[in-house]
């Protein structure tokens, strides 16, 4: 970012010029992300639907990335210009690594994010909002940590669990009924689907499990040992074992029992 800043700050995307206002302007967007903690690590995933107004843009869009061997991010908002602060915040972190020798803290991470969001305020203000969720696990600490974010670079550190986008107060009334603290990976990842399930249950911009397709929800696992994304085979049979429990129980568990 400072190398852009001297060479050509137009390309950064608090410098661009911003477009005239004419009402909403169209865009794809990517919605629901959530994350939750449990002892070794947390969990952050994200359904995989994409909307332009009441039309579906994409069904497969992809919302969770690492953003370095410790850390990852789900989007929120307008999806190009997440991607695009996503992979400027990914070679942040590379270079400092590089130039530092060792890796950012957690804490420093979030805090450079947060600068990034803020510095897409001008375009926020026009509609073109971005508001991710990053997660991580704290080497220091020995834990995981979730921090949440607003349009202005607001930073909040977010304690068990969090969601952000439109189906978040779904699914964050899922998660307060199904956390404890003392789940394991297998049950963290069966929370976050279940999350995920009743937020697209209840808003129609976040995709549920699209068994016709084979297109499920993106889940990642951050742990001492690193990051690491379920794969299609392991996420797949999470979604169909919550779509098989909810043929019986339409509106999911009551308790904590996952």
């Amino acid at each position: 970012m400072d190398f852009l800043s001297e060479h050509q700050p137009e390309l950064l995307p608090g410098r661009r010029q911003l477009p005239p206002v004419q009402g909403v302007i169209e865009a794809p967007h990517g919605t629901t992300i959530v994350a939750v903690t449990f002892p070794g690590g947390v969990v952050l995933a994200g359904d995989r639907r994409a909307t332009m107004g009441n039309v579906i843009a994409q069904r497969d869009i992809e919302k969770v990335f690492p953003a370095d061997e410790y850390s990852a991010v789900g989007i929120a908002g307008t999806a190009g210009l997440a991607v695009e602060m996503v992979k400027l915040f990914q070679l942040e972190l590379e270079h400092f690594e590089k130039v530092e020798g060792a890796q950012l803290s957690l804490e420093g991470k979030a805090n450079r994010l947060s600068t990034m969001i803020r510095s897409n305020l001008g375009m926020a203000m026009q509609g073109l909002a971005v508001v991710p969720l990053f997660a991580g696990f704290d080497v220091d600490r020995e834990k995981g940590r979730i921090f949440s974010y607003d349009v202005t670079g607001g930073r909040s550190e977010e304690h068990n669990f969090a969601a952000t986008g439109s189906g978040s107060i779904f699914a964050r009334g899922a998660m307060k009924k199904l956390f404890r603290r003392d789940l394991t990976e297998e049950q963290a990842t069966t929370l976050v689907v279940q999350a995920l399930y009743d937020a697209a249950d209840d808003d129609s911009a976040t995709g549920g499990p699209d068994v016709a397709r084979r297109i499920y929800p993106i889940i990642t696992v951050i742990t001492e040992d690193g990051f690491r994304r379920l794969t299609e085979e392991e996420s797949s049979g999470l979604a169909r074992a919550v779509l098989q429990g909810r043929l019986e129980e339409p509106d999911g568990p009551k308790a904590a029992v996952l």
